[in-house]
């Protein structure tokens, strides 16, 4: 669910494109299928051992006054994001559904595949590929009555900075940003970019959700950036690693 630039980008010569000039993004091949699958089973087979606390300041379980939202969450914590949204968002705030934006390169295909197991519809977009595209698909689903969902440090990085892609589609959307994030207290570090977290078996896993926040139509570049760092500075602030 990568938070890319969903600005119009640069000019890149080398994309797969249809002859319409749209670019058209990388499709799960059978053995990236078949490796959702198994992901998805062991996913939800670990996530069933595991001993959950939600820490919810905000009190935004409780809140009334809101229905859909764009969740963000880092892009290493992403193994868990599901079972967070089906625990939190969706049982508390009902949706039409869930969409979520995926890197339309070849590695955004396995993922993409994986949310389709869990029942979640993947936009696929990044910055260097479908950009425009993506925000358009996103707004059109949220119109729709869905949830949308971002990694907004994705699909590169760096780590633990908030690009402008989730800032552009709270924009656009008028919907209301929530950072979401957790601890677990057994996992297994990947040799990554983002340091992807692994949860492993019966590890105790805290949640935490954050300050939500609105970017209004009308916000001015110097207010987007403040919103920005405001997101940013939440989402540092309830990752404890």
């Amino acid at each position: 669910m990568d938070a890319a630039n969903l600005r119009p980008p640069a000019p890149v010569s080398r994309r797969r494109r249809r002859k319409s000039g749209v670019v058209v993004p990388n499709s799960p091949k059978w053995h990236q299928r078949l490796g959702a699958w198994i992901i998805w089973a062991v996913l939800r087979a670990v996530a069933a051992t595991l001993r959950y606390h939600v820490n919810d300041p905000h009190g935004y379980t409780a809140r009334k006054d809101f229905g859909q939202a764009i969740y963000c969450i880092w892009h290493n914590r992403l193994a868990l994001s599901m079972k967070l949204y089906f625990a939190l968002g969706r049982r508390y705030h009902q949706s039409a559904g869930l969409a979520g934006l995926v890197s339309a390169s070849k590695d955004g295909a396995l993922l993409a595949a994986i949310l389709e197991r869990f029942g979640v519809l993947p936009v696929r977009g990044s910055s260097s590929r479908r950009g425009p595209q993506a925000l358009l698909e996103l707004t059109t689903w949220a119109e729709r009555g869905y949830d949308l969902a971002i990694t907004p440090d994705g699909p590169r990085g760096p780590r633990y900075v908030v690009q402008e892609g989730a800032m552009s589609l709270a924009q656009v959307t008028g919907l209301p940003v929530v950072p979401v994030s957790y601890h677990l207290s057994w996992k297994i570090r990947a040799n990554s970019w983002d340091r992807f977290q692994i949860p492993l078996p019966f590890s105790r896993c805290e949640i935490t959700v954050g300050h939500f926040l609105r970017v209004p139509r009308e916000t001015t570049d110097a207010e987007r950036e403040a919103l920005r760092q405001q997101l940013e500075a939440d989402l540092v602030a309830i990752s404890r690693d």
